[in-house]
């Protein structure tokens, strides 16, 4: 009955951890992906898991499906059903007719799936009416309306998941970065490496984009801030990165 617990525990806290779980998920899976694919300008959105996250939520808002499925709200589920759907794509055609995993196909695979995927919800879009087509917008654009714990706890065995592979990543990352040669040459299992870091920074990005739709900026800026305050080394970046970017 007190109406300052109910505001501070039902409408401010569930959504600040939101924040600090979106930031901190963000931020990781961007240093991870930025070392994977030697690339400065990835980000979580690069491979197409947030436009699928956003087509499942998009189709789901249009067709008009109930606000919770079985308890589980319905928008939270289909983003992250969307999301790895477009993961399964990616690594199965960056593994076609590839011995490893091809980190160029990769790129190519993921810019492409997400310029379709993208197409894809406007379209339905523009078949919608107006009421959905305005809930989407405000989905697509982001945002942090997160008003029970639920959406969180079941996005959090994803993220628990994503986390404890990072936490084995760090010294492997540092080496991967020399190349793919130098690291084997140096007793880096460079696909089993390659795997883990593609698959558990898509894991974190797609519960990220369930929780608080396709907020993209944080996976390119935060690494790249944390980069010049504590250098490059992946032990000391992926780390205050997670807590930098749950900050911002």
């Amino acid at each position: 009955d007190n109406v300052d617990a109910q505001i501070f525990f039902l409408a401010r806290l569930p959504r600040t951890l939101a924040g600090a779980l979106v930031g901190a998920a963000l931020a990781s899976a961007g240093v991870v992906l930025q070392a994977l694919l030697r690339n400065p300008l990835a980000t979580p959105f690069t491979l197409g898991v947030s436009a699928g996250a956003s087509l499942g939520a998009t189709l789901v808002i249009t067709l008009g499906v109930p606000l919770a499925l079985a308890g589980i709200p319905a928008i939270p589920l289909a983003s992250l059903a969307g999301s790895l759907g477009a993961v399964s794509v990616v690594y199965g055609l960056a593994r076609f007719r590839h011995n490893g995993l091809s980190t160029s196909v990769l790129l190519l695979a993921g810019v492409t799936l997400n310029s379709v995927f993208s197409a894809i919800i406007m379209f339905v879009q523009y078949l919608a009416d107006y009421t959905q087509s305005f809930q989407a917008i405000r989905y697509l654009m982001g945002n942090l309306d997160v008003s029970s714990y639920s959406p969180i706890l079941w996005a959090l065995p994803l993220l628990v998941t994503a986390a404890a592979v990072f936490a084995w990543l760090p010294r492997s990352l540092n080496l991967l970065t020399m190349g793919a040669d130098g690291a084997a040459a140096r007793g880096v299992d460079v696909l089993r490496t390659q795997r883990a870091a593609f698959l558990s920074a898509s894991l974190a990005t797609g519960a990220a984009v369930s929780l608080g739709g396709p907020i993209g900026f944080v996976g390119i800026i935060v690494p790249h801030m944390v980069r010049l305050l504590v250098g490059s080394d992946h032990r000391l970046v992926l780390p205050a990165s997670a807590c930098f970017g749950a900050a911002f």
